[in-house]
């Protein structure tokens, strides 16, 4: 090969890489661009209901707030924790998230693990009565005869009991600990380990991920949940909860709302408009999970992942 034959063949080399190059600094480009779209389409909201709540409640009725407040208040706020139960509620909300969530992973890893034990007998059939109950339910009267049968209304158990054992949660985990090696089990049965020592210490720690993601599903649904304080414990003050407390006095806002219209409009402008609480009950009751959540999203993707290859 010529020396001219090297130059050419050599510019040729540099011509493509420097094409590639191109090519893959607008396609960085462009993921970035939708990336950053997103990102805005997905905060937006949010930020639109923080800005709502921090607004003056005058202000907020001619509408138009995006993304900060136009006039910054906290009266909004003020007038939600005016309400002395709403401490107790908040307790109560916290009491039964974590004992509803520990209570809900240990009785879901139990049967999880004994529905993977290949040697148990009767995996099939309860596993099949188990998938029945995400498709059909006793119903609301049904249920609340129940409730009422077994003594736990107006009991702060009721929180805990009823929603103790998902079917859902128990086939996440229970395909997670099918991905595990079944040596691992035979080699600690071999080192004299029992079954509670296997599933304690060896389970348990490898099913991280699974577990992460069960607990926040069983936490923001404990944590969001308000209607069985409404049928179970509504004339029960010191078992109330935030979520419930909440819906009152957005429920009592709004009547008021109701009330005075066609009323005297001085008045009206001065009172707090159901909008600003709306947004100013959801931040309160949004944020405690937000800060829960960053420290199980390392788990959530892979727990959600391997619990949805097989059940």
């Amino acid at each position: 090969m010529s020396t001219a034959d090297s130059v050419s063949t050599l510019r040729t080399k540099r011509s493509r890489a420097a094409s590639r190059s191109a090519q893959d600094w607008i396609f960085d480009i462009v993921v970035y661009l939708l990336i950053g779209i997103i990102t805005i389409i997905t905060l937006y909201p949010f930020l639109n209901v923080l800005a709502i709540s921090f607004n003056d409640s005058v202000d907020t009725v001619r509408g138009g707030v995006t993304i900060y407040p136009r006039k910054f208040t906290l009266e909004n706020y003020k007038q939600i924790f005016s309400y002395s139960s709403l401490l107790t509620g908040f307790k109560i909300s916290v009491y039964r998230t974590l004992a509803g969530t520990v209570a809900g992973l240990v009785s879901g890893s139990m049967v999880a693990y004994t529905l993977a034990r290949t040697d148990f007998q009767g995996r099939k059939f309860v596993s099949t009565f188990l998938a029945i109950t995400m498709y059909v339910s006793g119903g609301l009267i049904p249920g609340f005869i129940l409730i009422k049968n077994l003594e736990l209304i107006n009991t702060f158990a009721v929180y805990i009991l009823p929603g103790l054992v998902s079917a859902f949660n128990i086939f996440v985990i229970r395909s997670f600990i099918d991905g595990l090696p079944f040596a691992l089990q035979e080699s600690a049965k071999i080192d004299g380990a029992n079954d509670f020592t296997i599933y304690w210490r060896i389970i348990l720690p490898l099913c991280k991920p699974a577990l992460a993601t069960v607990a926040l599903f069983l936490a923001v649904g404990q944590w969001n949940s308000w209607f069985d304080t409404y049928l179970f414990n509504g004339s029960n003050d010191a078992l109330t909860t935030l979520q419930y407390e909440l819906m009152k006095v957005l429920q009592s806002t709004t009547t008021n709302a109701n009330n005075m219209r066609g009323g005297n409009m001085t008045e009206l402008m001065a009172q707090v408009s159901p909008d600003s609480v709306k947004m100013a009950i959801t931040i309160v009751a949004t944020v405690p999970i937000l800060v829960v959540y960053p420290f199980l999203q390392k788990y959530f993707v892979k727990g959600m992942t391997l619990g949805a290859v097989k059940s």
